[in-house]
C-alpha cells in the first residue's frame, strides 16, 4: 500500500496558484517581479564579479559576502520560472518532482543564508575582536570549510523531510496557495498523518536559526563590548560601521522569515493576499536589498561598482 501511495504522490500533477482575485491583472503584475527579480541576479552577479576580479577583496569579508550572493539567488531562482509561468498564462501545472527538487533548493539556501550571515557575524567578531589574528584564524581553507559546512548542513537536514512526502497520498485538493513550492503548504493537501513533519519541521527550525542566531547575537556582544573598551569616538563610529551593513542584512531575512512562519502556523485563515504577500516578501526582498546596502556601505564595493559603471574617470581619478 505505501508503494501504491508513492507511485500516485511520483506521478501527480499540482496547481500552482498566482495572486488570487487579481487574475486577469497577471500580466501587469509580472512587470515588478520581473523588475526585482533583474535587480536580484544583477545585484549579486555584480558583487561576485567585483570580488573575483579586485586582488583588494580576496580576503575573508569579502569571501562571505560572495557566498552571501549565492545563496540569496540560491534562494530566490528556483521560484522564478513557476512564478513567470503562472503570471503570463503559460501553465499552472508542475509535477510532483519537479515540486520537491524546488522545496529542496529553497529550503536549503534558507538555512545555508542563516549559516553565512553566523559564519558573517563570527568575521567580524574576530576583526574587531581580534584584529592581529585575524588573517591566521580566517585562512581560505576554514572559509571552504565553512561555507561547504554551512551548505551540507541545510541539505542534509531538509532530505527526511521531503523523502517522507513521496509516501503521502494526496486525495484531495492539488492546488498549492503559492506559485512555488513550499513545504508547509504541500503537506496541507496530504491525506495522512502529517505529525512528524509538522514537528520535525518545528525542531529543524527552532535548532538551525536557533543557533544561527543566538551565535550572531553572542559575536555582537562581544563585539559591543570591545568597542565599548575603544578610547576615541571615532574608533568606536568606525568599528560599528563594518558592522552596520551586516546588521541590516541580518534583519531583512531574519524578519521576513519570522513573518512567514507565524502567518503559516497562526494566521492559517487569514486573506491567501497575507501569505502570498509575506512569502515573496522572503524570497524576494533579501536577494535585491543586500547588494544595495553592501554597495552603499562598503566602500571598496561601492568603488568596484563605480569602476564596472565608469572605468575611465574612475581609472584616472585614482591615479
Amino acid at each position: 500500500m505505501a508503494t501504491l501511495n508513492s507511485s500516485n504522490s511520483l506521478s501527480s500533477t499540482f496547481y500552482l496558484t498566482g495572486i488570487p482575485g487579481y487574475e486577469e491583472f497577471h500580466h501587469w503584475i509580472s512587470i515588478p517581479f520581473c523588475l526585482l527579480y533583474l535587480v536580484g541576479i544583477m545585484g549579486n552577479c555584480t558583487i561576485l564579479h567585483i570580488v573575483r576580479t579586485d586582488p583588494r577583496l580576496h580576503e575573508p569579508m569579502y569571501y562571505f559576502l560572495a557566498m552571501l550572493s549565492l545563496t540569496d539567488m540560491g534562494m530566490s531562482m528556483p521560484t522564478m520560472i513557476s512564478l513567470f509561468r503562472v503570471l503570463w498564462s503559460i501553465s499552472r501545472e508542475i509535477q510532483f518532482n519537479i515540486c520537491v527538487v524546488q522545496m529542496f533548493l529553497i529550503h536549503t539556501f534558507s538555512f545555508t543564508e542563516s549559516s553565512v550571515l553566523l559564519a558573517m557575524a563570527f568575521d567580524r567578531y574576530v576583526a574587531i575582536c581580534h584584529p592581529l589574528r585575524y588573517a591566521t584564524i580566517l585562512t581560505p581553507r576554514l572559509i571552504i570549510k565553512i561555507g561547504l559546512a554551512a551548505l551540507l548542513r541545510s541539505a542534509f537536514a531538509i532530505i527526511p523531510l521531503l523523502a517522507r512526502l513521496a509516501f503521502f497520498p494526496f486525495c484531495h485538493s492539488h492546488i498549492l496557495s503559492h506559485s512555488y513550492c513550499l513545504h508547509q503548504d504541500m503537506i496541507r493537501l496530504a491525506c495522512a498523518d502529517t505529525m512528524f513533519n509538522v514537528i520535525y519541521g518545528l525542531v529543524l527550525i527552532s535548532v538551525l536559526w536557533g543557533m544561527d542566531s543566538l551565535g550572531i547575537f553572542v559575536s555582537y556582544m562581544n563585539i559591543l563590548h570591545s568597542i565599548l573598551r575603544i578610547a576615541s569616538r571615532e574608533g568606536r563610529l568606525k568599528a560599528l560601521n563594518t558592522c552596520a551593513s551586516h546588521i541590516c542584512v541580518v534583519l531583512i531575512l531574519y524578519v521576513p522569515m519570522i513573518g512567514l512562519s507565524i502567518v503559516h502556523r497562526f494566521a492559517k485563515h487569514s486573506s491567501p493576499l497575507i501569505h502570498i504577500f509575506m512569502a515573496h516578501i522572503y524570497l524576494l526582498v533579501p536577494p535585491v536589498l543586500n547588494p544595495i546596502i553592501y554597495s552603499v556601505k562598503t566602500k571598496q564595493i561601492r568603488q568596484g561598482v563605480l569602476h564596472l559603471l565608469f572605468p575611465t574617470k574612475i581609472s584616472s581619478t585614482m591615479m
